[in-house]
């Protein structure tokens, strides 16, 4: 048997930077769990560059438990590491390397307990669901998902391991990112009023979305379990213009919305689009014809919130021994876990203070912390009727 440890350092060693394939760290999965007598299957992207890993052990039927993680990490450009970020290095009971929090360290635990999973008399199955390409946007998960929503047999909890240092947590905000192009009409400087400023158009627009943020950060708005404890809106990126003396034709900007679970961050690009549509638009096109405003997604996700009362809930209390349940200000998958059905709760080894940071790190206790765990969910399925 391989230890998380050993897992976790031959799991390091695949560079599975989101822009890369990660299709090499699956073949590594897959033929572990091989090994094992495992059956798994891969769900491919279109280009077939990428895969996620699907498998399920014990009895047959639907229900059971599913452990899932993402296999892709971000890059380590431009990161002042002090040790090589693709090979795992120990010091001090820390083990360094790009994912050990997030979120190889999970992955490694879970492949680890494979074989002691094996061994026990489970009354119900144990899905492992290891995916691509959550870091840009939660969106390898979504063909798995595709999958899985068209069978009988799914399961009826999902735990996702993002680093909480094992800490339950029910809950995060959704986002949207949305890319707004202002196409307006150029000319010299000193004839401005004959084109169209769209520099100026786009300020209008993102004056229009600091208003809706500051609407939606009213005390009637918020939901104290979140931090901060509204929904948030800001422009990240803005590029327009070329050169001071002409009136600029484009202006580029995205921006994102960060919702509380109960809010829909489409009511908020809706409410921008009729805005420019019925107030600015009609300006803009007495002066140019040409002129447009266009938006186009960018990524999202939802929010998640999983009852303290539901079964979810109620089993990460058990394996955790706490009910100080809380949220995160990180998203994951878990939202479109449930947006298939699959009540889902964020619990894993690590913290999210150490990804995506130089030295990223996890603990060798937040590792055995994290095998104990994996033991008691095991006894746990085995007393299940």
């Amino acid at each position: 048997m391989m230890t998380s440890r050993e897992m976790l350092e031959q799991l390091v060693a695949f560079d599975t930077t989101s822009r890369e394939s990660n299709l090499a760290l699956i073949d590594f999965i897959g033929g572990y769990l091989t090994g094992l007598g495992v059956n798994y299957e891969r769900i491919h992207n279109a280009e077939r560059s990428k895969a996620n890993l699907y498998a399920r052990l014990g009895p047959p039927g639907p229900g059971g438990v599913m452990l899932s993680g993402h296999s892709d990490v971000v890059p380590v450009d431009g990161q002042n590491w002090s040790v090589p970020p693709f090979t795992l290095t120990e010091r001090d009971g820390k083990l360094y390397g790009r994912g050990t929090a997030d979120m190889k360290g999970f992955i490694a635990c879970i492949l680890a307990a494979v074989p002691y999973f094996l061994a026990q008399p489970l009354a119900q199955p144990l899905h492992l669901a290891i995916s691509y390409d959550e870091e840009v946007g939660c969106l390898g998960v979504r063909t798995l998902l595709d999958a899985l929503s068209r069978r009988a047999e799914k399961p009826d909890i999902c735990l996702i391991g993002e680093p909480t240092q094992l800490q339950p947590v029910l809950g995060h905000k959704g986002k949207l990112g949305v890319r707004c192009e202002v196409q307006g009409a150029a000319c010299h400087s000193a004839y401005a009023p004959q084109g169209v400023n769209a520099i100026e158009y786009a300020a209008k627009l993102i004056h229009r979305l600091t208003h809706i943020g500051q609407r939606l950060a009213a005390p009637e708005h918020h939901d104290a379990r979140f931090d901060p404890p509204f929904t948030t809106v800001q422009t990240g990126l803005i590029q327009g213009g070329r050169a001071l003396n002409i009136v600029p034709a484009e202006c580029t900007f995205d921006f994102e919305v960060r919702t509380l679970p109960q809010d829909d961050a489409q009511e908020v690009a809706r409410e921008l689009e009729h805005y420019a549509q019925r107030e600015l638009l009609p300006d803009m096109q007495a002066v140019s014809r040409d002129a447009t405003i266009r938006f186009y997604p960018i990524s999202g996700y939802p929010g998640l919130y999983t009852p303290a009362q539901s079964a979810a809930a109620r089993l990460i209390a058990h394996l955790t021994g706490s009910e100080r349940f809380s949220t995160v200000a990180f998203g994951t998958e878990g939202g479109l876990f449930h947006q298939v059905g699959i009540p889902s709760v964020i619990c894993g080894p690590g913290s999210m203070a150490q990804g995506h940071k130089p030295d990223e790190f996890i603990t060798v206790e937040q590792l055995n912390a994290c095998d104990a765990l994996l033991r008691r969910l095991a006894a746990w399925m085995c007393q299940k009727t």
